[in-house]
């Protein structure tokens, strides 16, 4: 660990100049005190590392020193598939080996394209969770990603929603996947293999890696798993249809509130618009709870017209909030 964080700041004052021992600290998550100490280990070692005090002082390095330590090690190279993702990368217990790999990357470049790849990251920026969704706690995902790495069989406790909810399941993780901020596991029950099922992490109550290794299925592709499953998904989440009327206000907050699904509905089914500027359009629906849930949230932006059964659902909560709210 001391080793590596060493050559991190080696790696650290050779692409970024003159640095100071509280920014060193910071970077590395360490004490100032520690980075002292690891100042003079390298003084010894013969590095020609300088340090001027004041307010504009700090460590650099002199005469044009450069490490030539930068060959990233296995884990880094496989780490750099995530570099895009730092959040998500420690998560998964890739944050510190992702961030040596990039630093390895920037001290082997040229000063002019090392610049150019600051600025690519001054510019850009993923952040992969919705907005009203700060993504899951999921204190096993660590554990299920070094077991799909390692191709080891795992035992997990999951809570589903069918009863019985709390299960025990020995599977063969084939991989991780990350949607909308939520991880989920894709793994085969390892007796008799089987079909490749989706496991929420953040559901797995309890996880034992086991000593078994298991052979990852030839013909899998977690990319072509997953476009096929979220098609499936989709199939069976709306079952039904709804008309609806929406007013200019209510169409504008529905392309904020509601899935592309029921968006692109919208726009392939409005009719003209009516003198007040109210559309009709028909709708999917996932079910009469989820729909009722949903179309509350535009108010009295939007007036459903069939099916009768969730108009009155939606006439039962108007009344509730009536009477919540009566007039002052």
């Amino acid at each position: 660990m001391r080793a590596s964080r060493l050559l991190s700041i080696l790696l650290l004052l050779q692409t970024r100049g003159r640095l100071t021992a509280q920014q060193l600290a910071d970077t590395l998550e360490v004490s100032v005190r520690t980075i002292y100490r690891d100042v003079e280990s390298l003084h010894a070692a013969g590095v020609p590392l300088y340090g001027d005090a004041g307010p504009d002082g700090g460590y650099r390095l002199l005469g044009g020193y450069r490490t030539r330590l930068t060959g990233l090690t296995a884990a880094e190279a496989e780490a750099l598939f995530l570099a895009g993702m730092p959040g998500q990368a420690a998560e998964l217990g890739l944050g510190t080996v992702l961030a040596t790999a990039q630093l390895k990357l920037q001290a082997a470049l040229p000063a002019e394209l090392r610049d150019r790849s600051a600025r690519i990251q001054e510019r850009f920026h993923l952040d992969a969770p919705g907005w009203y969704y700060d993504g899951d706690t999921a204190p096993h995902l660590a554990a299920v990603a070094e077991a799909v790495w390692q191709q080891l069989r795992i035992e997990v406790r999951y809570r589903r929603w069918a009863a019985p909810t709390d299960v025990t399941r020995t599977l063969e993780p084939h991989g991780v996947v990350l949607k909308a901020g939520k991880w989920y596991l894709v793994a085969r029950p390892a007796a008799g293999g089987g079909d490749f099922r989706c496991y929420r992490v953040s559901q797995i109550l309890g996880l034992t890696v086991l000593d078994e290794g298991f052979e990852r299925a030839a013909e899998f592709s977690l990319a072509g798993f997953w476009a096929s499953y979220v098609t499936q998904f989709r199939a069976r989440l709306y079952q039904g249809e709804a008309t609806i009327r929406l007013s200019p206000a209510g169409r504008r907050r529905l392309r904020e509130l509601m899935s592309a699904a029921v968006v692109e509905a919208v726009d392939e089914t409005a009719t003209p618009p009516d003198p007040a500027g109210w559309i009709t359009a028909t709708v999917p629906v996932e079910s009469m709870q989820h729909a009722e849930a949903e179309f509350l949230r535009l108010g009295a932006g939007l007036e459903v017209l069939a099916p009768a059964a969730l108009r009155q659902r939606l006439a039962r909560a108007a009344r509730g909030l009536a009477d919540l709210y009566p007039p002052g």
